[in-house]
């Protein structure tokens, strides 16, 4: 019985995300990104002003960029940021996919903590620099993350001195505590 009332919840959960994403008045759009000879799909979302607006990268946790970061991006717009949402398992999926192509969440899962750090770095440069560009963006970059997308921001602002910001939403700082004097 309470495992029959957590498949609900969950499947009542996940519906109000995806009505969230299907009536939301915001222009979504997928973005093929080259990063090196590789493709990055990511997820871009503007908010509602006609002004330039500050762009964030948004890293998702650790089962891919599922409808609940979609939506988490989607939310972010809604406040008034341009919100870029990068795949990272683009072309980590069966048959070069993307996370929406794993069988589930848990295959999903382990193909993210098999990423090489340094791929990852690239992924979110290529986002970094296409955020920046597009017209609607007034230049500055904030990037926010959860769990695995947590600790990935730390890692990021370590490695990207140009971001105005970062917001972990829970993850791991990096061990080398040395690092953060970097942000």
């Amino acid at each position: 019985m309470l495992f029959l009332l957590a498949v609900i919840m969950t499947v009542n959960a996940q519906d109000h995300v995806l009505k969230r994403l299907e009536n939301s008045p915001r222009h979504m759009e997928w973005v093929n990104l080259k990063v090196e000879s590789r493709n990055l799909e990511t997820f871009l979302v503007y908010p509602e002003i006609s002004k330039k607006v500050p762009g964030v990268i948004l890293i998702h946790e650790n089962r891919g960029l599922n409808d609940w970061a979609r939506s988490a991006a989607d939310q972010v717009a809604e406040v008034g940021y341009i919100v870029m949402a990068p795949d990272m398992l683009s072309g980590k999926a069966p048959d070069v996919g993307k996370t929406s192509d794993f069988e589930n969440t848990d295959l999903a899962r382990t193909a993210i903590y098999n990423l090489d750090p340094e791929e990852i770095t690239l992924n979110l440069d290529a986002v970094f620099h296409n955020l920046k560009e597009l017209p609607a963006c007034n230049g500055t970059i904030v990037v926010m993350g959860f769990c695995w997308g947590g600790s990935q921001t730390f890692r990021y602002l370590t490695n990207n001195p140009e971001l105005a910001a970062g917001f972990v939403f829970y993850g791991t700082a990096p061990k080398d505590k040395s690092v953060l004097k970097q942000i």
